[in-house]
């Protein structure tokens, strides 16, 4: 996994992709290219793109297999079940696109209107964006290198037709690499909410995520919270409950505790969540009773919570 040097200086430096930290880092290029140079025309056109969407949240973690696609659609599902909030699921896990499948939309295609390309509708109102619906088939590898990642993320963004929207839930890959930074540059004059960490309770899982969590200091962007997945598991017929992954340092906790960063919720273990995924179904509305799905709403609500103390669209643009 490729990491943020120790010493980076940050995407907002003079000295971004030009310092000694920077030599034979694989976004150093990236950087640079926003260091003294001209501004990237692409940031004001996806600035002006993005006027209609109120509310944008990366979904990030530093470990694979954590399960920050299933939170990301899970999310979405819970915002979309208000009928008059507007939700955009956005997928930039280019190698590894995910959501397609666990939406329920595998073989959709995008469409090209006059105005950009097409949302893909799970409901009226939830619409998906993934590179999954670019795909021939959903066995076909993405092999791309760093250059091409980030020209497809700046397409999504500047050429989707976005519409109204309230909630953009971005679903990105493991690490800290080109496409964190290529949302994170390409956003950074529309004003991106906040992060959702997400974590399993285990320290080999934790250890990647106080990089992921280092990474958002670097570049300045907010962390509304984590979330610890796979958080336990009560079994169905004697009700015990076992720690499948244990949380050997204290989990989630201890580590936000230590760093000074909120805990939004823990999520326990349910088979039902992966067999809902599979079907590309809400678990949310098949397992209404679950306590992951009890762990799921308050969680959500303590994002939307975070979400409205925002400044709002209006104030955005004024001070824009």
């Amino acid at each position: 996994m490729e990491e943020v040097p120790h010493d980076c200086p940050g995407t907002d430096s003079a000295e971004a992709g030009r310092g000694t930290a920077c030599q034979g880092c694989p976004n150093q290029r990236l950087c640079a290219s926003g260091a003294g140079a001209a501004p990237d025309p692409a940031i004001e056109e996806i600035k002006e793109k993005m006027k209609t969407v109120k509310h944008k949240i990366l979904v990030l973690s530093g470990k694979g297999g954590v399960g920050k696609s299933t939170f990301s659609a899970h999310l979405a599902h819970g915002l979309a079940e208000d009928e008059n909030t507007q939700i955009a699921l956005l997928d930039i896990d280019i190698c590894g696109p995910s959501i397609p499948k666990i939406m329920g939309l595998e073989g959709e295609q995008v469409h090209q209107s006059g105005s950009g390309w097409s949302l893909v509708y799970v409901e009226d109102n939830l619409g998906v964006m993934s590179v999954g619906f670019l795909l021939s088939s959903p066995d076909d590898a993405v092999i791309w290198r760093g250059p091409k990642k980030n020209g497809m993320i700046k397409q999504f963004l500047r050429d989707v037709d976005w519409g109204e929207i309230d909630y953009l839930i971005v679903d990105t890959p493991p690490g800290t690499s080109d496409e964190h930074l290529s949302v994170v540059h390409y956003l950074s004059a529309a004003h991106i909410d906040g992060a959702v960490v997400i974590t399993t309770p285990q320290e080999i899982s934790l250890q990647d995520v106080r990089k992921e969590i280092n990474f958002c200091h670097k570049v300045k962007l907010p962390i509304i919270g984590v979330v610890e997945n796979m958080s336990g598991f009560v079994c169905p017929k004697c009700k015990k409950e076992a720690q499948i992954f244990p949380p050997t340092t204290g989990g989630a906790e201890a580590m936000c505790q230590d760093l000074k960063i909120p805990l939004l919720g823990r999520v326990p273990l349910d088979p039902q969540i992966g067999k809902s995924c599979d079907k590309g179904q809400s678990f949310l509305t098949e397992a209404p009773d679950s306590p992951a799905t009890l762990a799921y709403r308050s969680i959500i609500q303590r994002i939307q919570e975070f979400c409205s103390l925002q400044p709002s669209h209006e104030e955005k643009l004024i001070g824009s």
